[in-house]
């Protein structure tokens, strides 16, 4: 049986938990703010001008701007499940979250994160297709088929993000209810438990790791098949159009992948918080203010549907 302390810590974290966020004074976190602020600010401007930009344009109206326009939309959630309560802490004395909104904002934060990764494994399929298949390309990748890939993306999501929610909010929080965190993630709040976590990491890793290394082969296997074809082209031009086209692609895919692993698909990841929150901030921000720009500023496409639609608004 809990101590009498313990049990009564163990009522009230399922009423609410702290949001520690990052350590220092005022001065620290006016600058924290600030940052972040900004950060948030041009990520929420980049995709939803990157949704509206392919929304206007037909010439945009392709499978590929298709799953461009669904990650803009899947990153603004991102975005908006964590920064806003975040920002809100930086500048408050009470860094209070009830018991229900964090598990909203876990599992949230969960499905889209999922989600994303299933969406640029499709998204470097789709460009297989295009590139190594460009006859079968209107058939393979019709309206239909793109639909039911999106969809599937976040049903994958959803799946992950119940049974990540379920293990982990099954666990008793006793130990405190302080998540040593800006946001509730499994990590710290692994760290709350007064039960053998054991499982809950084996179901984290497998978890994660299932979908890093499912999807990363989906893009790496994609990308083996684009780069022997670009290489056997003649032509200079395409072979410098479809590189630079690509190479967005996997900047993003790199960026994100490449953090996801180093916080949840390795061991080490769950023993040092400090580490997790900063490389956090790298992929629920830095990542989707970057994307819009990657995607703007090496696809000519997107470049000349921005200057179109911005000589269309001064003519009027």
């Amino acid at each position: 049986m809990l101590p009498q302390g313990n049990r009564n810590l163990s009522m009230m974290s399922l009423q609410e938990f702290v949001l520690e966020g990052f350590e220092g004074g005022p001065q620290t976190q006016a600058l924290l703010f600030a940052l972040f602020l900004a950060l948030y600010v041009v990520a929420v401007l980049g995709n939803l001008a990157m949704m509206v930009v392919i929304t206007l344009d037909a010439r945009l109206h392709s499978p590929m701007y298709f799953f461009l326009k669904n990650l803009s939309f899947v990153d603004l959630c991102y975005l908006s499940v964590i920064y806003p309560k975040a920002l809100a802490n930086t500048v408050s004395s009470s860094k209070v979250i009830t018991f229900e909104g964090c598990i909203i904002q876990f599992f949230f934060f969960s499905l889209m994160g999922a989600t994303e990764a299933f969406l640029l494994a499709v998204m470097a399929y789709d460009r297989f297709v295009a590139i190594c298949s460009p006859l079968r390309y209107p058939i393979s990748m019709r309206p239909s088929v793109c639909a039911c890939l999106v969809l599937g993306c976040y049903c994958g999501g959803c799946l992950n993000s119940i049974l990540q929610a379920s293990f982990t909010f099954s666990l008793p929080f006793c130990s405190s209810n302080h998540i040593d965190h800006f946001f509730c993630d499994v990590p710290p709040l692994l760290k709350l438990a007064c039960a053998d976590t054991t499982i809950n990491e084996l179901v984290m890793f497998g978890l994660c790791g299932l979908i890093i290394v499912g999807t990363t082969l989906v893009v790496l296997t994609s990308y083996g098949y684009i780069t022997v074809t670009i290489l056997r082209m003649h032509s200079g031009g395409g072979r410098h159009k479809l590189f630079s086209t690509c190479g967005s692609h996997m900047t993003a895919v790199s960026l994100f992948y490449g953090t996801l692993f180093v916080m949840y698909a390795q061991p080490g990841a769950v023993a040092s918080m400090e580490q997790g929150k900063v490389v956090s901030v790298f992929y629920t921000l830095v990542i989707p203010m970057l994307n819009p720009l990657i995607y703007s500023l090496r696809n000519k496409d997107v470049k000349d549907a921005l200057r179109r639609l911005g000589q269309r608004h001064t003519a009027t």
